[in-house]
């Protein structure tokens, strides 16, 4: 039965997905990745030297990392041998190096393809060590997840990393017009709707031809899909996005200097993404009164307020509705007055604290329980400010052997502007009550 299917052409028939059968057959195909592969790219430039060397190609998924991979070994006459780090184990890696060395000893070279690399553990990604500096092979990596994190400092210092962007509109406009050419027909879509799936492929080229197909099988003879109908159409893609990995990381980071920048509107933007993403609230609540403490401080005291007020108003309301009020914080957090003046002073006061942590605090200011203590000086000399003039005794309270520091400078901005004019009226009257 299977001759019989075989011989009728069902195989053709079937046909290969269309990201396969557009996939580039030259590195001068290869679409945004310009930075690499253009005239003055990376890898045209180590092709143009004959000297490829062991690399990692980090970026996100649908950005031709595999297809360079096998580019290269064809231009550089290398046996193309590829691997997943989610499917091979210690057993598979033997075999492939043995393999390897068999190829090398009978003349031809090989370039080992391990998709997924940073799934491999500690001890898996040594076992490359060897076989890259004899020469057995060229290794090339392929990984979404940032190589600083996720591999052996051994293994990244014998291969080069080079990065891949995720394809911008224009990238995805010429993947979708070559697809176009392929199929001799053009999409059905509004110019709008167009615009509408590339922005669905979320950089990736290889979703771009997956939506495309979807659309050219839903389209009857004639019908043409706006935004409304390409949306019922392919649903939704659901965002790149995994909350233990670097797109996590990523936002949550674009999302902090977007506060910090008093960007609101872009605070707002990677809020949403996140959420929409499946980010936990909780999380975000949480990042917003760090951000509220790391970065408006004194300067606006009420940002805390408002962000533990947030997080509470979000555990009694829950999602949808509790989100509206992480927003509200988040507005409220970009807009305010900035300053890390009590980041600052309480990482300098830690630092001091680990250099002087076993000096003793003077003993004026310590409590005497005992009469020995007493004896020995414990609270001698001690004034209670409240019974001092303006309540304030001037009183040195660091250890005698250290002498007054000075960690905490607020800005002027905001509420700490009268937090400096607290501190500078201190200061005159500590100078005129206790000169030392």
């Amino acid at each position: 039965m299977v001759d019989l299917f075989q011989a009728a052409g069902l195989e053709e028939a079937v046909g290969r997905p269309l990201a396969d059968r557009l996939r580039p057959q030259s590195l001068a195909d290869v679409v945004g990745q310009d930075n690499l592969v253009g005239p003055d790219g990376t890898l045209t430039r180590l092709l143009e030297s004959r000297t490829l060397g062991s690399l990692i190609l980090w970026g996100p998924p649908g950005t031709g990392k595999t297809t360079v991979a096998r580019l290269l070994a064809s231009q550089t006459d290398l046996h193309f041998e590829q691997i997943s780090a989610i499917f091979s184990g210690v057993a598979d890696l033997k075999k492939v190096f043995e393999q390897a060395r068999a190829r090398r000893h009978a003349g031809r070279a090989t370039l080992l393809f391990v998709d997924e690399i940073h799934r491999f553990n500690r001890a898996q990604q040594d076992s490359f060590l060897p076989v890259m500096e004899d020469g057995t092979v060229t290794l090339v990596g392929a990984t979404t997840e940032n190589p600083s994190f996720e591999l052996n400092a051994a293994l990244l210092s014998r291969a080069r990393v080079l990065v891949f962007h995720a394809l911008d509109a224009e990238a995805v406009s010429r993947l979708l017009s070559r697809a176009e050419e392929v199929e001799g027909k053009a999409l059905p879509l509004t110019l709008e709707a167009r615009e509408a799936l590339a922005n669905m492929a979320d950089g990736d080229g290889r979703a771009a031809l997956t939506l495309a197909e979807e659309v050219w099988r839903a389209a009857r003879p004639d019908e043409v899909f706006d935004i409304a109908g390409l949306s019922e159409i392919v649903q939704r893609r659901a965002p790149i996005y995994d909350k233990s990995e670097d797109g996590h990381y990523n936002l949550i980071s674009a999302l902090h200097k977007s506060v910090r920048g008093s960007d609101p509107d872009a605070a707002l933007y990677y809020l949403a993404r996140m959420l929409d993403a499946g980010e936990s609230p909780l999380f975000l609540a949480r990042r917003i009164v760090r951000m509220a403490v790391e970065d408006v401080g004194n300067a606006d005291p009420q940002a805390m307020v408002i962000a533990n007020a947030a997080k509470e108003t979000y555990d009694f309301l829950g999602s949808p509705e509790g989100e509206l009020a992480l927003a509200q914080a988040v507005v409220y957090v970009a807009t305010a007055p900035k300053s890390n003046a009590v980041y600052t002073a309480f990482a300098a006061a830690k630092k001091a604290a680990k250099q002087g942590g076993s000096l003793m605090p003077p003993k004026h200011i310590l409590n005497a329980p005992t009469t020995l203590m007493k004896k020995e000086g414990y609270g001698g000399g001690y004034r209670y400010d409240h019974d001092e003039p303006d309540a304030f005794s001037g009183q040195d309270y660091f250890p005698e052997s250290m002498g007054r520091q000075s960690f905490y400078h607020p800005v002027e901005r905001g509420f700490e502007r009268e937090i400096r004019k607290r501190m500078d009226y201190w200061a005159r009257l500590r100078a005129e009550r206790d000169p030392r």
